[in-house]
């Protein structure tokens, strides 16, 4: 399967950050790929900086104006497209919520965040309800979609930091895990500290890869976005979006600040080989993990 990750910058209007994405879209479809991945809240600055009830007014239903546009967009290209919006569910109720487009155009699935993080220059906690535990169907959270091109794993940002997550949806039958994301580094931090950053955010999603005999595809917005309070100094936001194999073998990788199209080839074949050698969904021992659903085992 062809494969592409859209690492892009963004613009406050978001028209224009929406065109970016179609045309790289378009690029990623006129070279082969089959599945195109864009990254989280692409469709705006990360507004999650600051607290500002005005930012809700960004907000949108799904299905809505940017959700007919990425769909118009799928079936005119016959290609399986990951969106990332920011969705108004009902007054005052919004998620970080990631959809999923068949190749003709229609809805194929969602996944809302389920981790929401509240760090400095990451106040998400005030934009989002995390996602529901389950579907009104009873379907987990954690649920992969089902597409033409293959079962999707798809997760976003804060929850690739989370290996509970990743195990559930391999569980599922995912056949790729998916993580669109936005994170940077405070431009304050000192070169080393920004390299150990994103050593592990790079790492732990490998080790998804790995202990999931999954492909992973990760991609992360580019650019310096400024603090709109002026209360600190902006997010650079790293790059470095990647593919890897079900071995964590990195089969693409970008830099750190340049607008890419990031193609790789996946063989989902593989991960039915290499879980045969390594065996480790036979070797769980899930009769002594009960304590997992404890919050602290004291």
């Amino acid at each position: 399967m062809a494969v592409a990750a859209i690492q892009q910058p963004c613009n406050a209007d978001k028209s224009t950050s929406l065109a970016t994405s179609e045309r790289l879209v378009r690029q990623a479809a006129a070279d082969g790929a089959q599945l195109v991945i864009l990254q989280e809240l692409h469709a705006t600055l990360y507004f999650c900086q600051t607290e500002d009830t005005s930012v809700f007014e960004l907000a949108e239903p799904v299905p809505g104006p940017t959700s007919d546009r990425l769909s118009a967009l799928a079936a005119e290209l016959g290609v399986v497209l990951v969106g990332s919006i920011f969705e108004r569910r009902m007054n005052g109720v919004y998620h970080n919520t990631a959809v999923v487009f068949e190749r003709d155009g229609s809805i194929a699935g969602l996944y809302r965040k389920m981790h929401i993080p509240d760090d400095p220059g990451f106040y998400e906690k005030f934009y989002f309800t995390p996602g529901d535990t389950s579907f009104n169907d009873g379907r987990s959270g954690f649920t992969p979609i089902d597409t033409s091109v293959g079962r999707l794993g798809v997760l976003v940002c804060w929850d690739q930091w989370y290996p509970e997550a990743a195990r559930l949806m391999a569980l599922a039958g995912a056949e790729v895990l998916i993580y669109p994301t936005a994170i940077g580094w405070d431009v304050t931090d000192d070169p080393e500290e920004q390299a150990r950053q994103l050593d592990a955010w790079v790492t732990v999603q490998r080790g998804h890869a790995v202990a999931n005999n999954l492909p992973v595809i990760a991609p992360n917005r580019v650019g310096t976005e400024a603090d709109p309070s002026g209360q600190s100094d902006g997010i650079r936001f790293w790059g470095n979006s990647f593919i890897c194999g079900p071995q964590g073998e990195f089969l693409a990788r970008a830099d750190d600040h340049s607008e890419t199209i990031l193609a790789a080839t996946i063989n989902r074949s593989r991960s039915e080989s290499i879980r045969r050698i390594w065996p480790y969904f036979r070797d769980r021992r899930i009769d002594a993990y009960g304590d997992i659903l404890k919050r602290v085992r004291d």
